[in-house]
C-alpha cells in the first residue's frame, strides 16, 4: 500500500484528492494549519476506506512549518509515494491595493514551499526509483494578472523543468492548472463570485480523476477540462500586448469585488 501527502487538505482540491487517495487504498498524511478539522477529516476517511490517515498540523507561510513538512518527506523509513502540494490562497485587490506581507506571505506558499517540498519528495523518491508530485498551479498561470498568476506560473515552469531533469528516474512530476473549482477558496479571499458564469465552474472530484489519470499518463501539465484547454490555446495565439488587456478587464469582470 502506498502513501500520499496532502497539503491544505481540509477543503476544495486537497479534499478532493484526499478523498479519492483513500477510496483507492492509497494511506494518507494530511497536513493543514486546523488540527481540529484535520483530525475530523482523518477519522471521516479511515472509518469510511479502512486506510492509515496521518495528520500533520502545519502553516506553510511559515519556516517551522515547511520544515515539519519537509522532514515527514524525507523519513525514508516511512517514505511518501505521492505529494500533492495544494496549499495556497489569493489575495483580494490590485497591485498595490495588497499589503506587501501578503504578497510576500503568497510567495512563500505557493512558491517556497513548493520547492522545498518538492525537493524533498523528490530527492527521496529518486533514491526508491519511484514517485510522484503533482503541484498545483492553475490556468492563471498562463495570464499577465498580479502576484497569484505570476507564482502559479513560477509553479508550471518550476515542476516541467524539474520533470525533465528527474527523466528516467522513475520520478514523475506534473503542475496541475484548474480553473474555476467551487471551494473556499474566494470565500476565505474575499472575493465574490456570484459574477462568474456558470459554464466557467468545475467540479473538483472530477478535476482530480483527470489530474490523476494525466500523472499516469506520465504528463508534466494537465488542464483537466476541454472548455479550459479550448481558452488556453487561445491564448497561446494571442498578443501578449492584447492578452494584458483581456486579462485586466475580465479580471474586473469576473474576479474579486
Amino acid at each position: 500500500m502506498t502513501t500520499a501527502l496532502i497539503t491544505g487538505s481540509t477543503a476544495g482540491i486537497g479534499a478532493a484528492f484526499a478523498r479519492r487517495l483513500a477510496a483507492d487504498g492509497h494511506d494518507l498524511i494530511l497536513v493543514a494549519r486546523d488540527t481540529r478539522r484535520l483530525r475530523e477529516q482523518a477519522t471521516e476517511l479511515h472509518d469510511r476506506h479502512g486506510v492509515e490517515v496521518e495528520v500533520l498540523t502545519a502553516d506553510l507561510s511559515e519556516d517551522k512549518g515547511i520544515e515539519a513538512v519537509a522532514d515527514r518527506l524525507g523519513d525514508r523509513k516511512n517514505p511518501v509515494d505521492l505529494l500533492i502540494n495544494n496549499a495556497g490562497f489569493g489575495n483580494k485587490g490590485r497591485y498595490l491595493d495588497v499589503p506587501m506581507a501578503d504578497e510576500l506571505k503568497m510567495l512563500k506558499v505557493h512558491c517556497e514551499a513548493v520547492l522545498r517540498l518538492t525537493s524533498a519528495a523528490a530527492a527521496a523518491m529518486r533514491e526508491r526509483g519511484r514517485g510522484g508530485v503533482v503541484n498545483v498551479a492553475s490556468v492563471a498561470a498562463f495570464v499577465p494578472r498580479g502576484t497569484y498568476g505570476a507564482s502559479k506560473a513560477w509553479v508550471v515552469q518550476f515542476t516541467q523543468g524539474a520533470a525533465k531533469d528527474l527523466a528516467g528516474s522513475g520520478v514523475r512530476l506534473m503542475a496541475l492548472c484548474p480553473g474555476f473549482v467551487r471551494t473556499e477558496f474566494h470565500e476565505r479571499a474575499g472575493m465574490g463570485t456570484d459574477n462568474i458564469p456558470g459554464w466557467m465552474w468545475l467540479d473538483a472530484d472530477k478535476l482530480v480523476a483527470a489530474a490523476l489519470a494525466d500523472l499516469a499518463r506520465g504528463r508534466s501539465l494537465s488542464i483537466p477540462d476541454p472548455r479550459y484547454k479550448a481558452l488556453m490555446g487561445l491564448v497561446k495565439v494571442t498578443p501578449r500586448g492584447l492578452l494584458g488587456g483581456i486579462s485586466s478587464r475580465t479580471g474586473r469582470r469576473y474576479g474579486p469585488r
